[in-house]
C-alpha cells in the first residue's frame, strides 16, 4: 500500500534515498502538481515533508530583517514599494546608525530569532555605507548571531569587507526566472543577479537566495528558478508571496490561493532536497493572520522569517513560535 499515494512515492522516493529528481519524474511533477487538490495535494505535501525530515530535519530557525534603508529605490522592480519608478508610498530614511540595527537584532535575538539580515534599498549600497555596515555587522556577529546582509549587487572587494567583519551569509533574490524576469524588472539584468551569486561562491560566502512568487509566472518559471538556485549553490531559499501594493505596475495582480502558495512550497522542496526553504514575505496575506499561516511548514518548509518585513506587517512571533512546536519541530540554530 503507497505511504502517500501512487504518485506521490513516485517522487519521494529518489529524494528519500539522497537523490534528486531525474527528468522524467520532474516533469511529470510539472504536469501533475498544478492540477492536484484534496486528497492528492494533502498526499503531496506529507511526501514533500517526509522529503524535508530526512534531508535537513526537524529544526526550524527564525530569521528577522530590519530595513535599514529605505525608499527612494531606483530599481524599477514592479512589486516594491519602495522603488522611486512607482505611485507607492513607503518610508524613506537614510542607513541607520549602526548602534540603532544592533540593538534591533538584540531585541529579535531575546525572543529567539537565530539569524538577522540587514536589509537596504537601492541597486547597490554606495561605498560611502559599507563602512557603517560593516560596524553593524561586526556588532550582530559579536552576539553570536548570524548576521546576514542584502546590500544589492555588490562588488566583489565590498563582500569581503563585509565577510572580514564577520557576514554569515549574503541574502540576494533573483525573483523570479531568466525568461520572466524582464517583466518585472529592467533596471538591472538576471546576469547582474547571477554575477553577485557567483562572486559569493568564488569567496566562499553562503548564498541566500529565493524568489518571489504570485509576479504571473508559469509553472516552467518556477522551475526553472528553483533550478537556477540550486546551480548557483544557495544554501538557504526565502520563499516570497506577492502582496500587492497600491501604486505598484502589480498592484491589481491577484493574491495566491493557499493551494497554490502549498503547490509552490511542495515544487521547491521536491527541487531542492537539501536546501532550507524558508517562508518569509506575504505569508499572512496568504494564509491569513492565524496559525494556519504555518501550513507551508507542513509542505516541506523548515524556517520561516518572523517580525515584520520591509514594507507589509508579518506574523505574532509568539504565535509562530507555539505553532511550530505545535507540529513538531523544534525552533532553534539551524543553518
Amino acid at each position: 500500500m503507497p505511504q502517500f499515494s501512487a504518485f506521490a512515492d513516485d517522487i519521494a522516493a529518489p529524494l528519500l534515498a539522497g537523490g534528486f529528481l531525474a527528468d522524467a519524474l520532474r516533469e511529470r511533477l510539472l504536469i501533475e502538481l498544478p492540477a492536484a487538490q484534496g486528497a492528492a495535494l494533502d498526499a503531496l505535501a506529507r511526501a514533500a515533508n517526509s522529503v524535508r525530515r530526512a534531508r535537513v530535519g526537524n529544526r526550524a530557525s527564525l530569521c528577522a530583517i530590519i530595513s535599514a534603508k529605505s525608499g527612494r529605490c531606483g530599481e524599477n522592480c514592479a512589486f516594491c514599494a519602495q522603488s522611486g519608478h512607482h505611485a507607492s508610498q513607503s518610508a524613506v530614511h537614510p542607513f541607520l546608525p549602526p548602534a540603532d540595527i544592533a540593538a534591533a537584532a538584540a531585541t529579535m535575538q531575546a525572543a529567539g530569532v537565530t539569524r538577522f539580515g540587514i536589509v537596504a534599498s537601492g541597486k547597490a549600497l554606495p561605498e560611502a555605507e559599507i563602512e557603517a555596515a560593516a560596524q553593524a555587522v561586526a556588532a550582530i556577529a559579536a552576539t553570536g548571531m548570524a548576521a546576514d546582509a542584502s546590500f544589492g549587487v555588490l562588488p566583489a572587494d565590498a563582500l569581503e569587507r563585509l565577510q572580514a567583519a564577520g557576514l554569515a551569509a549574503y541574502h540576494h533574490n533573483l525573483e523570479t526566472s531568466r525568461r520572466h524576469y524582464p517583466n518585472i524588472c529592467t533596471t538591472r539584468t538576471f546576469d547582474d543577479n547571477l554575477a553577485v551569486l557567483a562572486d559569493c561562491r568564488r569567496l566562499g560566502l553562503p548564498i541566500c537566495s529565493g524568489g518571489l512568487f504570485g509576479l504571473g509566472e508559469t509553472w516552467e518559471d518556477r522551475a526553472d528558478l528553483a533550478l537556477t538556485l540550486l546551480e548557483a549553490g544557495a544554501f538557504s531559499i526565502p520563499v516570497n508571496f506577492l502582496s500587492p501594493i497600491p501604486g505598484t505596475p502589480l498592484e491589481a495582480q491577484p493574491v495566491l490561493s493557499r493551494d497554490e502558495a502549498r503547490r509552490i512550497v511542495i515544487l521547491l522542496r521536491c527541487l531542492l532536497p537539501d536546501r532550507h526553504i524558508r517562508i518569509c514575505g506575504g505569508r499572512p496575506t496568504v494564509f491569513g493572520p492565524t496559525r494556519d499561516n504555518l501550513a507551508p511548514l507542513r509542505c516541506g518548509a523548515d524556517g520561516l522569517m518572523v517580525g515584520d518585513y520591509l514594507t507589509t506587517a508579518g506574523a505574532s512571533l509568539d504565535n509562530d513560535k507555539a505553532g511550530l512546536a505545535d507540529i513538531g519541530f523544534e525552533v532553534g540554530q539551524s543553518k
